[in-house]
């Protein structure tokens, strides 16, 4: 999945989540925002790809539902608001089974989801 393809199933999926009460209740702290902010996309981006890669990338991931704080980085934050915190919620709501490695391209597309959650949150917390 990539391009037009890619932004419809992120946004699709951004609308999906936001019925969610749960996952709706999260929002970055001031200070995750500050760090997003001064380290930029492109590094909040790579991180997102090691975070992800690292935690759930795995077939049986370490401590599968408890791999993932929910303060730190901001993308601990996003991955409970987009449900890409562990293995459980990514198949529940991702439709991504347990029990198999996450392809390069899966966690592509989970990086992407996880930073229009970052963007949008930036967004409705402009500097003042």
């Amino acid at each position: 999945m990539s391009g037009p393809e890619l932004q419809l199933w992120v946004s699709d999926t951004l609308k999906r989540l936001s019925h969610s009460g749960f996952r709706a209740s999260f929002s970055l702290s001031a200070h995750d925002r500050d760090y997003a902010r001064s380290k930029g996309k492109e590094t909040i981006n790579r991180h997102a790809h090691e975070l992800l890669r690292g935690r759930i990338g795995d077939a049986m991931p370490v401590k599968d539902g408890k791999q993932t704080p929910y303060r730190g980085h901001p993308v601990f934050t996003a991955q409970h608001a987009t449900a890409v915190c562990c293995r459980s919620c990514i198949q529940k709501w991702h439709h991504l089974p347990k029990g198999q490695e996450l392809s390069d391209e899966e966690i592509d597309m989970l990086s992407a989801l996880v930073m229009a959650w970052i963007e949008r949150d930036l967004a409705a917390h402009p500097l003042r």
